[in-house]
C-alpha cells in the first residue's frame, strides 16, 4: 500500500553521542577518512545500506545501538578526537590566513550546480564536481568563500537502461529533511526567505538551504514552499529541465535571489560580506544587475554602479562552444524586468543591452547570458591554456579591433579535490613514506612542483597498490552489472556469466564522462574487429570500463549509450567491456583509481578542460587522451600518451574518425599494451611502474584545487577586492563618466602620420630607429590615450605575431591643426620580416586592461602606406 503522507523521523542522540550530529551535517566527512571510519563503526551494515552517508545512517541505526554506544568508552574516545579535529579545521589559521597581501574579506561563489558528495546529488557533470571541489579546497585552505546555488527537489535524473540498451531516466524526489542541509532562520526562528517579483503582480518565493561543507557555508534556495502557486514551486524541480522560461527563472533566482541570500544569510550570522562575486559560467549572471540596483538604492547611477560591479566581479567560463551557453529571447527577458516585474527601478533597455550579440555573427534578438557575464566583469578566465584561447577568439567580437591574444579573458587551469579522489590505499602508501600530515598537506593546500618522495617507494609496493585497486574495482563492476541487468529485467539464472567478468590481472581503460555527440563515446567502436582483437588478445588483452549519461532531451547522445552498451552486451566479449549505468560520484570514487588508463578522445579542441583524467592521475592511472584541455598543457611521454588528432584532413567527419581511431588502436597495440605486459628480471613491469611513478610525481602537484584555488585568489580574488575597494562611489561616478566621454568622442581619435628614421627596408638585428607620429585626439586629451608601437615578426599577409608593444611620449602639441607629436624607439630585435603598426588605446588608472572598452583607433591605408611599415 502507498502512504498518503511521508515524514522524516529523527533519532533522538543519547547526550555523549550529540557530536555524531555535528559532523554528519558538516560535509567534511566525505573527505576525511577518520570522520567516515567512525560512522562506519557505529553499524556497519547499515553504513553500507545508506550508501556511506551519516545523515541517513542516523536516521536507521538502532535506540539500542545508540545505548550501547553513548556506554562504549573506546568509541566515546574516537568520538571526541574526530570532534576536535574538525572543530580545530574550522576555527584554526589555514594557508588563508597566513598569506601576506591584501585579500577580500570574503568571495560569494555562484554554480547552478555542486557536486560536493553522492549524498547531496545536486550535480550533472563536470561543471558541478569542479565547483564542489572548488568549494573543498577553498575550505582547506581556508579561503572566506560563501557558495550559492539551487536545491533541486529531483536533483538531476537517474539513468538505468532497458532490455535493448535504451537510456531511461528517474527522477526520485529528494526530502530535504533527509539531506544534510538545514534551513536558515531569522532570529524568531522563521525560516530565512527571499522573493523575486515576476509580470502580473505575482511573486517567487525560495527558502534558504545551508550545507556546511567544511568551514564554507553553502547556500541553496528551494522555491517549494507553501507560499508559492504550483508552477512556482517547480522552478527548482530539476537540474537543467523545463523550457526557456522555466530556465530563466531558475536563473534570475539563481543570480538576483542569490545575492539576497548571500545578504541575508551575513547579517544573520555576522559572516563578512563579499567584496568578491565570482560566477562559475553564465548561468548566474544576473548577480550583477541585483547589485547594481542595489547600487542605484544607495544614490548611484546605473553606469556608475556598473563599473563598480564590475570592480569586483570574475566570471569563469566553462564552455568552448557557443551552443553550450545559455540564450533568451530579449522579449521573454524584458518580460521579466521592469516596473511590473523584477528590478523595477532599473531600465529594461540597459539590462538588455547588456546580454545582447551586437556584433558581428551575432543574433540581434537573443540575449547571451555568456555576453552579459563578460560586460559584467572586470576579470574573465577560461579553464586550461588551450580554452583560454579559444574563449578568447570565440568572445572576441566584444572587443573589436584587437587580436584574439589581447583579449582580457586569462585562464585558471582546473584542479581536482585530491581528499576526494584519492584513494585511501593511496593516502595510506604516502603516509607511510612521509608521514599523514605531510601527505594531507601535499594534498590540499600544495605549492611544490614535484613529489620527490614517490621516488622512494619501492616498485613492488606500486604494482601491489595498482593490483589491489584494480581488484576493487572488479568486484564493484560486477556488482554494478548485476544491478543494472536485473533492472533490465534478467532473472538470476541468466547471470551466472557476471562472476567472470573482468580480470584482476588485465590491462584495464576506463572511460567515464557525459554524452555529447563531441566526447565521442563511440570512437572506439570505429573498427569492431580491431577492437575485439584486442580486447581478446591471447597474451596481451584488454577490458573496458563504460559510463555515462546523455541529456534526457538528447536522443543523439542516447543512440551512442545504446550502441555501445549493445556491443557490450555481445556475449564473445560481455567479459571484456562493461557500461556501467547511472554514472555519479560513488561510482567514479572507485572507478578512477581502479583503471590503469583513463581514455579520453574528445574533439579537439571542444573539451574546456575535463578534470576526470586528473583525478585519475592521482590515483597512479595513466592518460591516454586527445590533445584537449588539460592535457595539452601538461602531457609529457613520461606519463601517458596523446591520441594524433586529424586537423588538417578538411571538414569530413567521418574521415576525421576513421583516423583518429585508427591512431588510437595503434597506440595500444604498438606501446600501451606492450609496455603493461612487458616484465623485467624482477618479474615486474618495470617500466610501466616508472610511468606510474612519473604521473604521480609530476603530475600530481599539478592537477590539484588546492593549486587551483590559489591561482584563483592571488591572480583574480586579491586584484578584484583592491579594484572593488578603490571603487567608491566618486570615483565609480569618476570612471563611468570618464568611459562615457571617451566613448562618444572616439571618433574624433586618429593616427594622421608615421615616419621612421629608417632609409631603407633591411636592417641589422639591434638597430634601433626612432619612431615619430602625428595623432588627432578630437576633444580628447593626451591624459585619456595611450599611443603604442606595436611590433614583431610578420607573415605573408603583413599580421604581426608575438606583438611587443612600446609606449610613445609626447613631445609637443598641439599644432596649429590641433595634432599631437608622439616618439619614441623601435628597437628590432628579431630577424626576418619585422613589422610595426601604430595605434591609440583609452588609457585610465582604473582599467584592467587596454582593450577593456573594446576602442582602438589605427593608421588609415593612406598613412600605413606612407609609413614604411615593413622591415624584410
Amino acid at each position: 500500500m502507498k502512504a498518503i503522507r511521508r515524514f522524516t523521523v529523527r533519532p533522538v542522540l543519547p547526550e555523549p553521542l550529540r557530536p555524531l550530529s555535528d559532523l554528519a551535517r558538516n560535509l567534511r566527512w566525505s573527505w576525511h577518512a577518520e570522520t567516515r571510519d567512525l560512522f562506519q563503526s557505529v553499524d556497519p551494515e547499515r553504513w553500507a545500506a545508506s550508501g556511506g552517508d551519516p545523515v541517513r545512517l542516523l536516521g536507521s541505526v538502532r535506540p539500542a545501538r545508540l545505548a550501547e554506544l553513548a556506554e562504549d568508552r573506546r568509541f566515546l574516545r574516537r568520538l571526541t578526537a574526530v570532534a576536535d579535529d574538525l572543530h580545530d579545521y574550522v576555527t584554526g589559521e589555514r594557508w588563508y590566513q597566513s598569506h601576506t597581501g591584501e585579500l577580500p574579506a570574503a568571495v560569494a561563489y555562484f554554480s547552478p550546480e555542486f557536486g560536493v558528495t553522492a549524498a547531496l546529488p545536486q550535480y550533472s557533470g563536470g561543471l558541478g564536481i569542479l565547483a564542489g571541489d572548488h568549494l573543498k579546497a577553498a575550505s582547506d585552505l581556508g579561503v572566506p568563500l560563501i557558495g550559492v546555488g539551487l536545491l533541486y527537489r529531483h536533483g538531476y535524473f537517474r539513468q538505468s537502461l532497458s532490455r535493448d540498451g535504451w537510456q531511461q531516466e528517474h527522477y526520485p524526489v529528494l526530502d530535504p529533511n533527509e539531506l544534510p542541509v538545514a534551513l536558515l532562520r531569522e532570529a524568531d526562528g522563521t525560516p530565512a526567505q527571499v522573493s523575486l517579483a515576476l509580470p502580473g503582480g505575482k511573486q517567487l518565493h525560495a527558502r534558504i538551504r545551508l550545507a556546511q561543507v567544511g568551514r564554507v557555508p553553502l547556500l541553496m534556495l528551494d522555491s517549494d514552499v507553501e507560499e508559492n502557486d504550483l508552477g512556482e514551486r517547480g522552478v527548482t524541480d530539476r537540474l537543467y529541465g523545463g523550457g526557456s522560461e522555466h530556465r530563466l527563472l531558475q536563473e534570475m533566482l539563481l543570480g538576483i535571489g542569490g545575492v539576497r541570500a548571500v545578504r541575508t544569510y551575513c547579517r544573520l550570522t555576522g559572516h563578512a560580506g563579499p567584496e568578491v562575486f565570482h560566477t562559475n559560467e553564465g548561468h548566474a549572471g544576473f548577480l550583477g544587475l541585483e547589485r547594481i540596483a542595489e547600487l542605484c538604492d544607495q544614490g548611484l547611477d546605473f553606469d556608475a554602479g556598473l563599473e563598480a560591479v564590475r570592480a569586483g566581479t570574475v566570471f569563469t567560463t566553462h564552455t568552448p562552444v557557443p551552443a553550450g551557453i545559455d540564450r533568451f529571447d530579449r522579449e521573454l527577458v524584458a518580460r521579466h524586468f521592469g516596473p511590473d516585474a523584477e528590478l523595477p527601478r532599473m531600465d529594461v533597455g540597459r539590462i538588455l543591452a547588456l546580454g545582447m550579440e551586437t556584433y558581428p555573427g551575432g543574433e540581434p534578438n537573443l540575449f547571451n547570458m555568456a555576453v552579459m557575464g563578460l560586460r559584467l566583469a572586470q576579470r574573465a578566465n577560461g579553464v586550461s591554456l588551450l580554452h583560454g584561447q579559444v574563449s578568447r577568439e570565440m568572445f572576441s567580437g566584444l572587443w573589436p579591433g584587437f587580436d584574439p591574444e589581447e583579449v582580457p579573458i586569462t585562464s585558471v587551469t582546473n584542479g581536482v579535490h585530491a581528499p576526494t579522489w584519492v584513494a585511501p590505499e593511496v593516502f595510506r602508501l604516502g603516509a607511510r613514506q612521509i608521514g599523514a600530515q605531510r601527505t594531507e598537506d601535499a594534498l590540499t593546500v600544495g605549492g611544490s612542483d614535484r613529489w620527490d618522495a614517490v621516488g622512494d617507494i619501492p616498485d613492488q609496493d606500486v604494482w601491489e597498490l595498482r593490483r589491489s585497486l584494480r581488484e576493487q574495482l572488479v568486484v564493484e563492476v560486477r556488482d554494478r552489472l548485476r544491478a543494472s541487468w536485473r533492472q533490465r529485467g534478467a532473472g538470476t539464472a541468466e547471470l551466472g556469466w557476471i562472476d567472470g567478468v573482468l580480470d584482476p590481472d588485465v590491462l584495464t581503460i576506463g572511460f567515464a564522462r557525459r554524452v555529447p555527440s563531441y566526447k565521442r563515446l563511440t570512437l572506439m567502436l570505429r573498427d569492431r574487429d580491431r577492437l575485439m582483437d584486442l580486447l581478446l588478445h591471447p597474451e596481451r588483452p584488454i577490458q573496458i570500463v563504460v559510463a555515462g549519461k546523455a541529456h534526457p532531451a538528447d536522443d543523439g547522445g542516447k543512440r551512442l549509450v545504446q550502441e555501445l552498451v549493445r556491443f557490450a552486451d555481445d556475449p564473445r566479449v560481455r567479459h571484456r567491456i562493461v557500461f556501467l549505468p547511472d554514472y555519479g560520484m560513488a561510482m567514479a570514487q572507485k572507478l578512477y583509481p581502479g583503471c590503469d588508463i583513463w581514455l579520453n578522445n574528445p574533439l579537439r579542441p571542444l573539451e574546456a578542460c575535463g578534470t576526470s583524467g586528473m583525478k585519475a592521475a592521482l590515483n597512479g592511472c595513466l592518460n591516454l587522451s586527445v590533445l584537449d584541455g588539460w592535457w595539452d598543457e601538461w602531457f609529457q611521454p613520461d606519463f601517458g600518451w596523446a591520441v594524433p588528432t586529424a586537423d588538417g584532413v578538411g571538414t569530413d567527419p567521418d574521415r576525421r574518425d576513421d583516423i583518429e581511431a585508427d591512431a588510437l588502436y595503434d597506440l595500444l597495440e604498438q606501446r600501451v599494451t606492450p609496455r603493461f605486459y612487458e616484465h623485467g628480471q624482477g618479474g615486474l613491469p618495470d617500466r610501466w611502474i616508472e610511468m606510474v611513478r612519473q604521473t604521480l610525481t609530476l603530475l600530481g602537484p599539478k592537477v590539484l584545487a588546492g593549486r587551483m584555488v590559489r591561482e584563483y585568489v592571488e591572480r583574480l580574488y586579491a586584484p578584484a577586492a583592491q579594484a572593488h575597494r578603490t571603487m567608491a562611489p566618486d570615483v565609480a561616478r569618476e570612471l563611468a563618466e570618464w568611459k562615457s566621454r571617451v566613448r562618444s568622442e572616439w571618433h574624433g581619435v586618429t593616427v594622421d602620420h608615421v615616419e621612421t628614421t629608417a632609409a631603407t627596408t633591411t636592417a641589422e638585428l639591434g638597430t634601433t630607429l626612432g619612431l615619430r607620429v602625428h595623432v588627432g585626439l578630437g576633444a580628447l586629451g593626451p591624459d585619456d590615450v595611450e599611443i603604442q608601437a606595436v611590433s614583431g615578426r610578420v607573415d605573408e599577409e603583413d599580421r604581426i605575431a608575438d606583438a611587443a608593444t612600446v609606449p610613445l611620449k609626447s613631445v609637443g602639441g598641439p599644432d596649429p591643426e590641433g595634432r599631437w607629436v608622439y616618439e619614441g624607439p623601435l628597437s628590432l630585435d628579431r630577424t626576418g620580416p619585422f613589422g610595426y603598426t601604430v595605434r591609440i588605446l583609452p588609457s585610465h588608472r582604473l582599467l584592467a586592461s587596454g582593450a577593456e572598452l573594446g576602442l582602438v583607433a589605427v593608421p588609415s591605408e593612406e598613412v600605413v602606406e606612407g609609413a614604411g611599415v615593413l622591415m624584410r
